[in-house]
């Protein structure tokens, strides 16, 4: 079944409509801890699409989102924090002068720190983006963690180690799920023009890309340099939800996170990207009770903390195995595939199975 170009619309405005209904549902009946939850999936969502761009679209295996996800959030954390509230923060050594009595609205510093990151982005993207692979990985996870020690390092300015503390808590429901449908649709629109065609070319096969007149180099450092924009403003958002960051908050382990994401939902899949960021982040909370004590027929457990990662990671792990390409693949949602779904569904409750 092919739908028109109307209905397509209708259905989409339909569907935004009611998206827009569950997040404010869930922002005035969830509790604050699932509410954190629910918030958490929206800033992985973006961070999911920024890695996905570098690794699923464009085909460089990057591991360096820890860093610039650290320089967004450091730069929006401290353009936003009151003087006062500084002052207190810095008491090992006063901030330098020039950041002392700045405070910018949240919107402005959000921007301003994914611009700040995509800056990072273009310095560290224009030598490392000449090697290719596994090289080109452990190149961005060195430049992330240079990134780590300079802000631990920069006292005057990050506050070193003692990180930063009393940050406003501007990343409400509305504000970080704002954001993601923003960053959902700017990368379909990005994929889908000639940008995108031009990074998927690169992904299946750069010398023949480059023969093709693609400007291979150009098209690479440009992707790098988006997707560290969108890892810095998840940065900033991420920074805004806790309230408090420290450079060890930055590690290895918090890329992992996201290209746990990423792979599980599928390379190059936007609609991957986001049904990952999604199961990972409720599934590791609804599996929370494996850490208490269990009462099962033939087995009594009186608690086993970090159980529920060991489960997790063999339920991935048997993902992995059994569906390497994720669970999207390379696909995305589309109306058309739906309807199709939906009168497949209808027949078979009509006729039965065969």
């Amino acid at each position: 079944m092919t739908l028109t170009a109307k209905q397509k619309n209708t259905y989409t405005l339909i569907a935004i409509c009611v998206w827009i209904g569950l997040i404010s549902i869930a922002h005035n009946f969830l509790a604050p801890y699932p509410l954190r939850i629910f918030n958490l999936s929206a800033i992985y969502i973006v961070l999911a699409l920024s890695l996905n761009l570098i690794n699923g679209f464009t085909g460089l295996f990057s591991l360096g989102h820890a860093g610039f996800m650290a320089v967004g959030a450091y730069t929006s954390a401290l353009l936003t924090i009151p003087p006062a509230q500084k002052e207190m923060i810095f008491f090992l050594q006063p901030i330098v002068p020039q950041l002392a009595n700045v405070q910018l609205p949240f919107v402005p510093a959000l921007l301003i720190s994914g611009l700040v990151a995509a800056f990072i982005g273009f310095l560290v993207g224009w030598p490392v983006l000449r090697l290719r692979d596994d090289y080109l990985a452990i190149a961005t996870l060195g430049f992330s963690e240079i990134i780590r020690i300079v802000i631990t390092n920069l006292q005057p300015i990050t506050n070193g180690p003692l990180g930063l503390r009393g940050i406003p808590m501007y990343s409400t429901t509305y504000a970080v799920w704002g954001v993601a449908i923003v960053a959902i649709a700017f990368m379909v629109a990005l994929i889908n023009s000639s940008f995108g065609r031009c990074c998927r070319a690169i992904r299946d096969n750069e010398i023949a890309a480059q023969a093709m007149g693609i400007n291979v180099a150009k098209v690479k450092a440009t992707s790098f340099v988006i997707a560290s924009f969108w890892a810095g403003i998840g940065g900033a958002l991420l920074a805004h939800l806790q309230m408090a960051i420290d450079p060890m908050f930055f590690r290895f382990v918090l890329t992992y996170n996201v290209l746990l994401i990423v792979v599980l939902g599928g390379t190059g899949s936007i609609t991957g990207s986001v049904i990952g960021a999604l199961m990972v982040m409720i599934g590791m909370e609804w599996l929370r009770f494996l850490d208490g004590p269990l009462n099962l027929i033939f087995i009594q457990t009186t608690g086993a903390p970090g159980l529920r990662m060991v489960v997790f990671s063999v339920l991935l792990l048997a993902c992995i195995l059994f569906r390497q390409q994720g669970l999207m693949g390379n696909r995305e949602f589309s109306w058309d595939a739906a309807a199709n779904l939906c009168g497949k569904v209808r027949n078979f409750v009509k006729r039965g199975p065969a």
